[in-house]
């Protein structure tokens, strides 16, 4: 039983279950069985972070949990609402309201298709460790500053969106802390911590909502204590999936669906990207405690429907998620069966416990969100990359400040543009170009084999070795060089066998350097011309230019060609 499309579209749930047994299914049982109760907090949490509610927390969990096992190209990834999207979900209902979310969110879904059909589920892993660190930290210092409110009980109604301005603001109300509610958030805090040194198996951030939020009902109902607030007194409670439903946006004047949805796309391009990247380091990292090899463009197809469908119900943003598809892991789970359970699980806790929830305390929920920012952070990455070279340095502290003082979205470009200013910076100081006038040693990695002791350069003729790639900025650097050289000869032999591929800027740098030796009587001869650089070469019309024979297979060939010249020259 196989399942593909054009080669990019292989669900491993398929491939799983070929060989599937009794024995696997207890293991994916009992791991989905955990990994469903771990999410529980965490959907709720991140639902509530995001500025919508627990139900629709616990909604993405379900759907896109349940799509992402079912199309995924994992065995083991679970997926759902993550910190990650906390931010940028925020910022898009600010902005736009829930309509505009879902729009955005079904972009970011079409995105997503479109990327693992086109086959850039392996360029997603190029993007620089320091952007993706320096996102991540920002959005866990963003997280950790959306819980103040909460964890002290400022009861702040509106609290500012913008990073500088919500720390005036907590500032401003710090008088107004609510002692009661700090108590319950750093009795949260310390079960969270302490749990892991009984157990590894039952999550902290589970064993506090349930102590606490039995705690904080005994005392409001045996001791009459008020003023602590819980999920229940802001959110609707969950009670089941809803209807699907289209989005229901309200247009200003003189404004179109076309309007919005270029406003939207932006957001949901960033919405896209992370993820991707999300969701294919996630598929990396479980790889590599498995020993098996993630389908990178199914996965990319299968967040993509996730995505795209789950807005429909009122969920949010997903992608796979770090540290459940550990969980899974963790406690056995080895196909795509234990995420449908887990899926189900949660399922079952909407039906028949979801006015549980209701009684879960704001500053419980805030100190799981606490430990969630303080996982992300990678504060100890930071200090590690500081001591690596200073732009990759630089790149990450950009991506950082920049993701928590205006928005991930500018945070993403302006951290991949600097990582790819600076990459071709690297490859242009790598790349060398050496000048020869008199003779070569043979020994220095010849692309023939030789006998002699050297190889004799004719009098007037020059050899130019360029190693590494001729792009737009080794091309200048070859105009330098050649103008420091300052020589006039008969023949210029560039050398070209080092040379992995050449771009436009290149080749016009080359066909500019043939029609100016012209006109100064001088010959150019091309050497060890790779069938790439050749076909690329030919295809752009240079070889019309300096002549189909004086693109030469190797150095011998080339000063042969060159002595000819230089003789036709004297005579």
């Amino acid at each position: 039983m196989k399942a593909s499309i054009s080669g990019v579209f292989a669900p491993r749930l398929f491939s799983c279950l070929k060989d599937y047994n009794k024995d696997k299914f207890i293991t994916d049982l009992m791991a989905g069985i955990i990994v469903g109760i771990v999410a529980i907090p965490l959907a709720i949490a991140f639902g509530i972070a995001s500025g919508v509610g627990p139900t629709e927390g616990l909604i993405t969990a379900i759907i896109a949990g349940f799509i992402i096992s079912a199309f995924g190209g994992t065995k083991v990834q679970i997926g759902g609402p993550t910190g990650a999207f906390i931010v940028i979900i925020y910022g898009i209902i600010q902005q736009y309201g829930l309509s505009g979310l879902m729009i955005a969110t079904v972009m970011a879904g079409i995105i997503l298709i479109v990327m693992g059909v086109c086959k850039l589920g392996n360029i997603i892993k190029f993007v620089p460790y320091p952007v993706i660190v320096g996102f991540t930290g920002g959005i866990a210092l963003t997280i950790f500053s959306t819980q103040m409110n909460d964890i002290f009980g400022l009861g702040i109604e509106k609290v500012p969106a913008d990073f500088i301005q919500k720390w005036i603001c907590y500032f401003q109300h710090s008088g107004d802390i609510n002692w009661l509610a700090l108590g319950i958030g750093l009795a949260s805090l310390a079960i969270i911590i302490i749990t892991p040194k009984f157990s590894k198996k039952i999550p902290g951030s589970l064993v506090s909502i349930i102590v606490i939020t039995l705690g904080v009902w005994i005392l409001k109902t045996y001791f009459g204590v008020v003023g602590i607030e819980t999920i229940g007194d802001i959110y609707d409670l969950p009670s089941g999936i809803p209807a699907p439903k289209m989005p229901e946006m309200t247009l200003k004047e003189g404004e179109t669906i076309i309007n919005v949805i270029q406003q939207l796309f932006p957001a949901a391009f960033t919405i896209a990207m992370l993820g991707a990247i999300e969701s294919l380091l996630s598929a990396m990292v479980a790889d590599g405690v498995i020993g098996d090899k993630h389908d990178s463009n199914t996965e990319l197809v299968g967040q993509g429907i996730a995505n795209l469908v789950t807005p429909f119900f009122g969920g949010i943003p997903a992608t796979g998620a770090i540290a459940r598809t550990m969980t899974n892991i963790n406690n056995g789970g080895r196909s795509p069966i234990a995420g449908i359970i887990h899926a189900i699980v949660l399922l079952l806790v909407l039906l028949f416990l979801g006015q549980l929830v209701g009684y879960i305390p704001m500053p419980c929920l805030a100190g799981v969100l606490i430990i969630v920012a303080y996982n992300m952070s990678g504060w100890r990455t930071f200090v590690s990359l500081a001591k690596n070279p200073k732009s990759d340095f630089a790149v990450l502290i950009v991506t950082f400040a920049l993701t928590v003082i205006f928005d991930l979205t500018i945070a993403i470009e302006i951290g991949l543009l600097l990582a790819i200013v600076l990459f071709l910076k690297r490859t242009n100081e790598a790349s060398v170009i050496r000048v020869f006038k008199d003779e070569i040693d043979p020994g220095e990695n010849l692309d023939i084999t030789l006998h002699e002791d050297k190889l004799i350069i004719p009098a007037g003729v020059e050899v130019y070795e360029i190693d590494g790639p001729y792009f737009f900025g080794i091309a200048n650097k070859f105009d330098e060089i050649m103008n420091e050289v300052g020589d006039k000869p008969n023949v210029r032999i560039i050398r070209m066998r080092k040379v992995p591929f050449i771009d436009s800027t290149g080749i016009h740098n080359l066909e500019t350097l043939c029609l100016q030796s012209k006109k100064e009587g001088i010959q150019i001869v091309l050497s060890g011309v790779n069938k790439h650089v050749r076909s690329t070469l030919e295809k752009a019309g240079f070889d019309k230019v300096v002549g189909t024979e004086n693109i030469c297979s190797n150095i011998n060939e080339a000063l042969q060609k060159s002595s000819e010249y230089v003789s036709k020259d004297k005579k």
